[in-house]
């Protein structure tokens, strides 16, 4: 392992990056399928070629998107653009259905294998549209204004300040489950479209649901976020409580998730400051470490029972990702020394265990031991180092 470097250097970080991307770069294109490549081993080298996930798809347009904005020269700035509208292409022609209309969830060779919509999967074309519009990669305004209004027209829940979590295919069907998660990135993806347009529309949805779920359903935990609800907003202490790990809705209080939204407070504090985002962002990250840094073997476990015991103490790449941009943006914002000295260790510990020296990017899953689980480096709708690439470009605003 090459000795650590100054986590703090802009030039780290740019370098870092280019480390990500260059894992990537070999066979990231899908010649036979379009779009790109989801699957890959430690060594780069891709699997399933035909799986699509719509989380990938759109995360890897919006990877480079901000690979083109933050590019040195003409060569990379071609070459990432290039990258960026072809991922688009792939949206637009097979993962978009006019005829429902929708966008499909997982793709198989280019047919569709799961067409439900998703909120989830709506926040992150949101966030894909918004990141060719800002990067000026391509006009994608009309997109993404479309989404936005199907995302309005099939999910939004006036009454409860929230967006309904999933709908079939058709439409017709809505389901009474209510999720913190998908919320959280539609914050995150209508602040960027805020950015990308200066409509203020975007910003005053972000607003209310950064102060539904962070507010009014935390509140309803002692203060932190819970995952999962009721349609009427009672917490569902038992959904997926015997499946923990769910990729997406896992049982249990998530860290990276209260780190994810100290991160988002503070984001949504420098466009439309209000003192308890940054009380509320400081509280979730603070009892977020206290409770699940692991003082023994280092590291962010994924996720604590009620009671405050640890009830996954697997280690995965996003939540220490999240959790140094969350801490950068917190000794920013506060100007607190304590929160740059945990965005010290979480790195130094990433860098020690998750960071692959020898292929690059970084590895999915550890144990509490910090040992792989898995050859697979990144998987479709798992994983495309969208969260550790975000983390360093947040990291680099701070720095600037």
């Amino acid at each position: 392992m090459p000795s650590a470097p100054n986590f703090k250097s802009a030039a780290f970080l740019r370098e870092h990056v280019d480390s990500i991307l260059a894992f990537y770069e070999p066979h990231v294109a899908d010649p036979v399928h379009g779009g790109f490549h989801q699957n890959f081993y430690d060594d780069g080298t891709p699997f399933n070629p035909g799986d699509k996930h719509l989380v990938s798809s759109t995360r890897m347009v919006f990877n480079y998107c901000k690979a083109y904005q933050h590019a040195q020269t003409p060569e990379r700035k071609a070459q990432f653009k290039a990258r960026a509208l072809a991922g688009l292409e792939y949206i637009r022609t097979q993962h978009w259905d006019a005829s429902r209309p929708g966008y499909h969830w997982t793709l198989s060779v280019n047919q569709p294998v799961d067409s439900t919509n998703h909120c989830y999967g709506l926040a992150f074309v949101i966030l894909a549209f918004s990141s060719c519009l800002s990067a000026g990669v391509a006009d994608t305004r009309a997109e993404l204004y479309r989404t936005w209004d199907l995302l309005n027209a099939k999910l939004w829940l006036p009454q409860s300040g929230l967006y309904a979590d999933e709908a079939s295919a058709d439409w017709q069907t809505v389901s009474d489950y209510r999720g913190q998660n998908a919320n959280m990135h539609c914050c995150e993806a209508l602040l960027a479209a805020h950015q990308a347009t200066g409509d203020e529309v975007f910003l005053e949805r972000a607003y209310t649901l950064a102060n539904t779920v962070s507010v009014t359903l935390a509140d309803k935990a002692e203060g932190l976020v819970w995952e999962h609800f009721t349609k009427d907003l009672a917490i569902d202490w038992d959904y997926n409580r015997d499946d923990p790990k769910n990729l997406y809705r896992p049982w249990g209080f998530q860290p990276g998730h209260q780190t994810e939204w100290a991160k988002l407070l503070v984001l949504l504090h420098r466009v439309k400051p209000e003192a308890w985002m940054l009380t509320r962002a400081q509280s979730l990250f603070d009892r977020a470490l206290e409770t699940c840094w692991d003082s023994e073997q280092g590291g962010i476990f994924y996720g604590h029972a009620p009671d405050g015991s640890i009830c996954d103490d697997d280690k995965y790449f996003w939540v220490q990702a999240e959790s140094f941009a969350a801490a950068a943006l917190l000794a920013e914002a506060t100007g607190e020394a304590r929160y740059w000295q945990w965005y010290e260790k979480i790195w130094q510990y990433s860098w020690a265990h998750f960071v692959d020296h020898q292929h690059g990017a970084w590895y999915r899953l550890l144990t509490a031991n910090n040992e792989k689980t898995s050859n697979q480096k990144s998987t479709a709708g798992g994983k495309c180092d969208y969260h550790t690439m975000g983390a360093c470009w947040e990291v680099l605003g701070v720095l600037a």
